[in-house]
């Protein structure tokens, strides 16, 4: 019994409690606005709102137990890893099985569950087993990253993640992918060169995107932001989230008393636009808060690796701080008509199964990265210590 005890305590004070603390309020917070864009007279817990309770509380769990696990032990399965990320994103190309929105019929981004009525989104779990696997990739070659073969390999470790979502339709997550890609290799003191090289590339490859790559609706979300009179049915979205946001004004209109939120105004304001029920429901102060915990979460996951003193864990941090950066920034640019709509979840905030329990699991990966660093350093410390007693 007092064993038990002792591993609990152990358990309890090795844990990032502030890091997990940060995301179950933002988590909380997000069931609740979630709740208000979806509820009914009949129900005020709605069905969204009980997945994403469900995704969350499954979502903590997991990452407790992946911060029992010595991340070392995890990253050693990067083969496994990366084989399982490539088979999930080939299961969209089966029939019946890749499934994508009804209003976009011509892109497959869901993994149909059966006839349950749920859905499971590869791209989310890909992301984290890409962060895996780039690390310990970056880390393997690290003493000569610079050389142009190292370089020319990771890139085509990159692009194989971000052509496959790319293929299904969704811009969206390739964005997000090119973007860790990119943090990471930044993180790992790849020469500025390369970026320079990088970034004329990806010029030079806008033209053959937009003629060859792109579908018609995705050019049209990008001149609607340049002409948006014209293209009033694309900009509806947007331009209601945004009225939303600017009804809430300094401290917002309460929960649940969102003019915009409850009359459903903003469409899909639970998933991708859960940030204009923020803005609307409580103002500025909610909207610039949100923004503080958000910036508090990657401060911590990047202290984390840094602390850590091993290369493949800081690089590990930094993919996984890049990925929530990432999608907050591109996610709250939709919401505010600076970028235009690609389909990215706001991480703990918006509605879905899949986003959150994914970002759950890419957290607990965070927490073991402390839990056995911190391990290793007190192992490290004794044993400094007990060699002196013999010279």
């Amino acid at each position: 019994m007092g064993s038990i005890i002792s591993q609990t305590k152990r358990f309890i004070k090795e844990t990032d409690k502030i890091l997990l603390f940060l995301c179950v309020v933002i988590s909380a917070f997000g069931i609740l606005n979630v709740s208000s864009a979806t509820h009914t007279e009949e129900s005020l817990f709605s069905r969204n709102a009980k997945v994403m309770l469900i995704a969350v509380a499954a979502g903590i769990i997991m990452a407790l137990i992946i911060s029992i696990i010595d991340y070392n032990f995890i990253v050693k399965l990067w083969p496994v890893i990366g084989a399982v990320c490539v088979i999930f994103m080939l299961l969209l190309f089966i029939p019946n099985v890749g499934v994508g929105p009804e209003s976009r019929p011509d892109v497959k981004t869901w993994i149909k569950l059966g006839s349950s009525g749920l859905f499971f989104q590869p791209s989310e779990i890909v992301k984290i087993g890409f962060i895996i696997t780039f690390g310990v990739h970056i880390d393997t070659v690290h003493d000569n990253i610079n050389s142009l073969k190292n370089i020319l390999l990771l890139c085509i470790h990159g692009a194989i993640p971000v052509v496959l979502v790319m293929v299904t339709g969704d811009m969206g997550s390739a964005l997000i992918f090119l973007i860790i890609f990119v943090a990471m290799l930044f993180a790992a003191n790849v020469h500025i060169k390369y970026f320079a090289i990088g970034a004329v590339a990806v010029a030079a490859a806008i033209p053959v995107m937009w003629n060859f790559v792109m579908t018609s609706i995705q050019k049209d979300r990008i001149l609607a932001l340049f002409n948006p009179e014209e293209y009033a049915d694309i900009m509806y979205q947007q331009e209601q989230g945004l009225q939303a946001i600017k009804n809430g004004g300094m401290f917002g209109m309460g929960a649940f008393s969102g003019k915009y939120t409850q009359a459903g105004l903003v469409p899909e304001n639970e998933n991708d636009m859960v940030f204009s029920v923020i803005g609307e429901e409580y103002g500025l102060v909610g909207c610039i808060l949100t923004l503080i915990v958000f910036a508090l979460i990657v401060i911590k996951i990047l202290s984390v690796g840094k602390k850590s003193k091993d290369s493949t864990a800081n690089i590990i941090c930094n993919g996984v701080a890049a990925m929530i950066a990432a999608q907050v920034i591109v996610n709250i640019g939709m919401c505010v008509e600076l970028l235009p709509v690609v389909g990215i979840t706001l991480p703990f905030l918006s509605a879905g199964g899949s986003s959150n329990l994914c970002i759950y699991i890419a957290i607990g990966l965070i927490l073991s990265l402390r839990r056995h660093t911190l391990e290793r350093e007190i192992v490290n410390f004794r044993y400094r210590n007990i060699s002196k007693t013999f010279n």
